[in-house]
């Protein structure tokens, strides 16, 4: 079974956030918020790689809407980062884009579960 566009873009986005937070570290940005934005940024991808062997419709949608919830904290994060100057605006632009998109894609697919019901379990 091939991947979907938000299982392969939510990796992509943990990847990113994963060497982001690497860089971040070496030029000594503070561990809490850098550990927080690898926490949120990683989990996005986890949850909706979980959501693929759900139980049922309501626990698939309860991991797309977790996947939801640490994509808003992904952004969060990178917003005070970038406010507080540990982040370029092309770098957090660029992540907080790619977060963005995924939140939207999830949003969509929250209400596409909702009011169609169970969908086949390729995300």
């Amino acid at each position: 079974m091939s991947d979907s566009i938000l299982r392969t873009k939510s990796k992509e986005l943990a990847k990113n956030i994963v060497l982001l937070c690497k860089d971040l570290q070496a030029s000594r940005a503070p561990s809490p918020l850098t550990n927080q934005l690898m926490r949120s940024g990683t989990s996005v991808g986890a949850n909706i790689h979980e959501a693929q062997y759900a139980q049922g419709k309501a626990d698939f949608i309860s991991k797309l809407e977790i996947a939801l919830k640490e994509a808003s904290e992904t952004e969060y994060w990178l917003e005070l980062l970038f406010e507080t100057g540990y982040l370029t605006e092309d770098t957090y632009k660029s992540v907080q884009q790619e977060c963005g998109a995924i939140r939207r894609m999830l949003i969509s697919s929250c209400r596409t579960v909702k009011d169609k019901g169970w969908p086949n379990r390729n995300l």
